[in-house]
């Protein structure tokens, strides 16, 4: 455990600690952890929307013809979610727009 807090004292930037925990970009490592930060990120933006539109996740599953379950893994980052199932949700279950970027 000292070896891991005397690495960790040389950090500067969050980049820094990324490589130090998951390796560099590209890495197999690295990028099984950025598949699941994003995987987070789209749970907590569905979370969000939903508590806008005052919903249950309960609600929100039976507008869209899911089940609550499910609706918790994805605003938990456990669970991959297809964009058709992306779009149902936000689209059709919340009534937003999804637009997407690729730079």
């Amino acid at each position: 455990m000292t070896a891991i807090k005397e690495n960790n004292s040389n950090i500067s930037t969050f980049e820094e600690h990324l490589e130090n925990r998951y390796g560099k970009i590209g890495s197999v490592k690295r990028t099984d952890f950025e598949i699941k930060a994003k995987a987070f990120a789209i749970g907590e933006v569905i979370k969000e929307e939903r508590r806008l539109c005052s919903m249950t996740q309960e609600q929100l599953a039976q507008k869209t013809g899911t089940k609550k379950s499910f609706i918790s893994r994805i605003e938990n980052g456990h669970s991959d979610i297809q964009l058709s199932t992306l779009y149902k949700l936000l689209e059709v279950g919340l009534g937003r727009k999804i637009t997407f970027t690729i730079e």
